[in-house]
């Protein structure tokens, strides 16, 4: 038999330092996706807005999603998109004062985010048997993790 372990870890003894966490990933698409969402063609609307607005929603609801995640006060959270070729970079940094990293809120952040984006250009990037054969999400990665004393 299995021996169960506390379901949620203790951070009681922690001290409460700034916290900051960039997190990375990428979206491949097609040039046609890549297009549309410039020239804001994309039925569903402004995709670079509303997965903006997605990623800042999915850090402050990372506890929801990730069973041992602790909630944490988030102060900021900023999201930025950058074109490398056909592929959609999203950067995200969350920061805290508080006693635990922000690192899957900054993951959790990124990867809501271009989940957004290809919800919103799924319609373009479906193939004739309804696949999406140059779609993919990728690279998801914590860049950066440090507290206020310049330690992980």
């Amino acid at each position: 038999m299995n021996k169960r372990t506390d379901a949620i870890i203790s951070i009681g003894h922690k001290p409460i330092v700034e916290r900051v966490a960039v997190a990375t990933g990428r979206l491949s698409m097609s040039s046609e996706s890549k297009n549309a969402i410039i020239t804001k063609k994309v039925q569903k609307g402004d995709v670079l807005e509303a997965s903006t607005i997605a990623a800042i929603q999915a850090a402050k609801e990372t506890p929801r999603a990730i069973p041992h995640c602790h909630p944490i006060p988030l102060e900021s959270c900023s999201v930025e998109w950058v074109w490398d070729e056909n592929d959609l970079i999203c950067n995200v940094t969350v920061s805290a004062h508080w006693k635990t990293g922000v690192e899957m809120e900054a993951l959790n952040s990124v990867s809501v985010g271009l989940l957004c984006v290809l919800d919103m250009v799924k319609s373009i990037e479906k193939d004739d048997f309804g696949q999406y054969p140059k779609t993919e999400i990728h690279g998801i990665r914590v860049v950066q993790k440090k507290k206020a004393n310049g330690h992980v």
